[in-house]
Order: structure tokens, then C-alpha cells, then sequence
């Protein structure tokens, strides 16, 4: 499936998201500094990443939402993407909790609640990019059309084009086993 929202003819939801997820992730690594060195510059640095991963997350939500609402219905790809979708939005919202509770204190200093909602998003986020890699890397999802929308899961061993069948159902090689 061809991407809806592109950049110079390249789907912009994957090109956009690595400053997010970059920044994000670079944000808890500088908690863990300031944790292991109570040197309070890098709890200001963690909270002007997570301003930033935040704003780049919405600016990558909206084409990938727009790719989303291209998928056909009824796929597994459809299915994986809301989970993707979902998923994010909460990464996002657990950012934006850890920052409101970083933004009146001084210098930025993060709470033990600050940081722990940036240490469960940091968790999520890594299954959330797992889902997209497997939308894109595994279904086809903004590569070129004719990919494949119900292709097994990666993690199941079958090739991608182990799909036949009215609606694309996913057939074990061996014939005994029908998977959805």
C-alpha cells in the first residue's frame, strides 16, 4: 500500500519519526545521567528533548494517520496500525504527564513520578516501534501497492506470501492449520 502523505515522493510518517523517537529516548538516557550524577544540567537538557520529542510527535502523527486511514479495513495490517497508532498517542500523553511535572520545579528537576512516566513511555515506545517496523518492513504498509495487508506476523517463521484465499488468509505451509 502507497503511502498518502509523502515528502519528495518518500512516505513522511517514517522519515518523521526518528527525530521523536530519537529525542524521546536521548531524554531518558539524560535522566539516567543526572540519576547517576546528580549534575542538574542534564535534568534540564531531558526536559527541553522531551519539548522537542513532543512537538516532533505531532507533527509525525498527522501522516501517519493519514497512512493509517488509506489501509483497508478488515486487514491485519489495519489492525496493527491502530495498536501502533493507539500506542503512540499514549507514549506521547506519559511525555507530556512527565513534563508537566517536570515545568514549575527548579532548574526541571524530574520526580521519581516524572521519570517513571518517561521510563514506561521509553518501554512502550519500543513495542510501539516494533509495530511500525512490522507494518512496514512486514506488510508493505507506505512502500508501493500490492503489498501485503495480511502477511503472519514476523516472529511466526512463515514468509510473507504465505497468504492465499479469499481475503487473504493466511495458510500454514504444511496445509493443517488456517491462521487469521
Amino acid at each position: 500500500m502507497e503511502s498518502r502523505a509523502k515528502l519528495a515522493g518518500h512516505a513522511a510518517h517514517p522519515i518523521l519519526i526518528v527525530f521523536p523517537l530519537g529525542l524521546l529516548a536521548t531524554a531518558v538516557l539524560f535522566d539516567v545521567v543526572y540519576l547517576l550524577t546528580d549534575n542538574s544540567v542534564f535534568a534540564l537538557v531531558s526536559y527541553w528533548m522531551v519539548v522537542a520529542g513532543l512537538l516532533g510527535g505531532v507533527a509525525a502523527a498527522l501522516p501517519g494517520w493519514i497512512d493509517w486511514l488509506a489501509i483497508p479495513g478488515g486487514t491485519r495490517a489495519k489492525r496493527i496500525g491502530l495498536l501502533h497508532g493507539v500506542g503512540n498517542v499514549v507514549v506521547l500523553l506519559l511525555f507530556a504527564v512527565s513534563w508537566l511535572f517536570r515545568r514549575d520545579e527548579a532548574g526541571h528537576i524530574p520526580s521519581v513520578v516524572a521519570m517513571s512516566l518517561s521510563f514506561v513511555a521509553f518501554a512502550l515506545a519500543g513495542v510501539t516501534g516494533w509495530m511500525g517496523s512490522e507494518l512496514v518492513e512486514r506488510l508493505g504498509v507506505g512502500v508501493d501497492d500490492g503489498a501485503h495487508l495480511n502477511a503472519p506476523n514476523s516472529l511466526s517463521g512463515r514468509s510473507a506470501t504465505d497468504i492465499d484465499g479469499k481475503g487473504g488468509r493466511v495458510t500454514d505451509p504444511r496445509s493443517r492449520q488456517r491462521f487469521a
